[in-house]
């Protein structure tokens, strides 16, 4: 791997790391501020919704610039985001509205996360060739899964009693008496792990990749943005790869919120300590990219199975109670899903590439996969409202997300037995061709 790669992921895992301990810190703020139950899925449900209004916009602009500068840009977003939910307090308003002040800080977050992630990935494809895709991919993966580990049990460990009694006493010696909370002394610390990973973006060196000038109008770009997510849709890879990635990161964003109210309510454990459970599920993740990382490229199709069996598998959490259980169960969820999802982002990416442009093909795969989040956080949102029981949501949860791998198993099979010859494409080192034929 070149240099460039392992500054890349320095920089992608501060990044991360920050956003996933921010949520855990955004919940607590909410918390304090007694906000309604609805309002802990809003805050992922408004970090996505950048992705989705953004995603016409960020591919153009991540190809319009060296996609470190644009990597470092956008994680200055997420710091004033970060900031802005610091001074959540500072703005005159009720108890009752600031909680919405938290949300939109989180809002902007997204923003910052939306238009980076196109020049992160982007930035992958133009360093590697597509054999090393799917090892480079289990690096990026791997990695940012042990950011989520850190990121959501750092969260935790900033907003329990004993650090955060220490981080204030700390604190107060710089900015004086402002803080007062556990989650406003996390927030301040959060911060400065963002400008770690402004350091390691301005490091990053320029691919000497450059693409034809973007378009700006925002009416064509939005036009040629749907074109480009007809394209990969009609690709019989490509829609194989999106369907599976849209469906992963949409079940996994729930099932973040569902572990945090699993823990809550079947094994009575409060917010920092149910954080710990979300990362227990990322331990798993890690092994199941690293053992992706063997599966080549040209196989990639073949785990597919494995997102049936998870799906199965969430379905034993009802039965989960001793320790034990709890953390193997999660583990084996946590690895089933990194073993598939690995290699259909490779694919994917590998496809968007081959079609399009680094950073429009990123932004189509944000815009579906951001696109499901909303969806499925909402669906899981409206199940709380209803005041279904979290054992009961387990199970819709998981009986949806095996049906679901056993449709796309089948299209698999039908683009297949129509196109024997699919196989035989992946790997190609062609570049663009979509925007060529267009």
């Amino acid at each position: 791997m070149k240099r460039g790669f392992y500054l890349i992921m320095a920089a992608q895992f501060f990044s991360s790391l920050a956003d996933n301990a921010l949520f855990i810190a955004a919940i607590a703020l909410i918390q304090q501020l007694e906000g309604p139950d609805w309002m802990t899925p809003m805050i992922k449900w408004s970090f996505a919704l950048a992705y989705v209004l953004l995603a016409a916009f960020v591919g153009a602009f991540a190809d319009s610039f060296p996609k470190g500068k644009v990597m470092f840009a956008t994680n200055a977003v997420k710091i004033i985001g970060c900031l802005l939910m610091f001074g959540h307090a500072s703005l005159g308003l009720a108890p009752t509205h600031q909680v919405y002040t938290v949300c939109a800080a989180y809002a902007l977050v997204g923003i910052g996360a939306a238009a980076y992630s196109p020049a992160k990935y982007g930035i992958i494809t133009e360093l590697l060739p597509p054999e090393q895709l799917v090892k480079g991919n289990s690096w990026i993966e791997g990695l940012t899964v042990v950011s989520i580990i850190l990121g959501v049990v750092l969260g935790g460990a900033l907003i329990s009693p004993t650090v955060s009694a220490w981080l204030l006493s700390l604190e107060a010696n710089v900015l004086g008496p402002r803080l007062q909370t556990p989650a406003e002394a996390a927030i301040m610390a959060i911060a400065l792990i963002y400008l770690v990973a402004a350091f390691f973006n301005l490091l990053i060196p320029s691919t000497g990749v450059t693409y034809p000038r973007q378009q700006r109008n925002p009416v064509k770009l939005l036009t040629t943005f749907s074109c480009f997510v007809a394209t990969l849709w009609r690709d019989k890879l490509g829609q194989i790869s999106l369907a599976v990635t849209t469906l992963f990161w949409g079940a996994g964003a729930t099932l973040q919120l569902i572990v945090i109210e699993w823990g809550r309510v079947q094994l009575d454990l409060p917010l920092n300590q149910a954080s710990i459970l979300m990362g227990v599920a990322s331990i798993g993740t890690i092994l199941g990219a690293v053992l992706a990382g063997k599966v080549p490229l040209r196989h990639a199709l073949a785990v597919l199975p494995m997102g049936v069996v998870m799906g199965l598998v969430v379905m034993l959490m009802p039965l989960a109670y001793e320790p034990w259980f709890v953390y193997t169960l999660l583990i084996a969820i946590g690895a089933l899903g990194g073993f598939f999802v690995v290699p259909m982002n490779a694919l994917l990416q590998h496809r968007g590439h081959v079609l399009l442009s680094a950073g429009h093909s990123i932004a189509v795969q944000n815009f579906n996969e951001q696109l499901n989040i909303l969806l499925m956080v909402a669906i899981y949102s409206i199940m709380l409202g209803m005041e279904m029981h979290i054992n009961t949501i387990i199970i819709i949860f998981g009986t949806l997300v095996a049906g679901l791998m056993l449709l796309i198993m089948a299209w698999n099979r039908h683009n297949h037995r129509k196109h024997p010859e699919l196989d035989q494409v992946i790997g190609s080192r062609a570049h663009g061709t979509a925007l060529r034929h267009d």
